[in-house]
């Protein structure tokens, strides 16, 4: 996943990633000691936005028996999404801050991948592995609780 394509997945509100200076992207930009943690966050928040759309969906054709489930992986996988898309933008401009946001991200990918399991769903599944890949690095960067 290149700059360009985090943006796309982040949106606009995480326009830091790829600003350096003067307010101009980047995409050359490679070697910078965050780019690994940057694309794991920016890989997570893709997959929690793709399920977070995968159980609005199921919500919207009636949610079944396992609406209420459902239910919560949508607003955990949003959350989660926010959670990755701050600590990537504040990763990326080396901010003191952001050893707080892994913190807390670490913990919005617990709950995420947690309300996520048990889905048989392939979205569901790969949301759930990336949501511990990414909450095991956001607690080596900000340092384990």
């Amino acid at each position: 996943m290149d700059r360009r394509e985090l943006l796309g997945v982040l949106g606009a509100g995480a326009a830091g990633l790829a600003a350096v200076g003067g307010g101009t992207a980047r995409a050359d930009h490679e070697g910078h000691e965050h780019d690994g943690h940057v694309k794991t966050l920016g890989e997570c928040a893709k997959v929690c936005n793709e399920a977070a759309h995968h159980c609005l969906t199921e919500l919207r054709k009636g949610g079944g028996q396992h609406a209420e489930h459902h239910a919560k992986a949508h607003e955990a996988a949003m959350d989660c999404q926010a959670f990755c898309a701050l600590t990537a933008t504040l990763t990326a401009r080396s901010s003191p801050m952001a050893k707080y946001a892994h913190q807390a991200c670490a913990d919005a990918c617990r709950d995420c991948a947690a309300a996520c399991e048990g889905h048989q769903d392939e979205i569901m599944k790969e949301c759930v592995k990336a949501c511990r890949d990414c909450e095991k690095m956001c607690r080596q960067m900000g340092g384990a609780r």
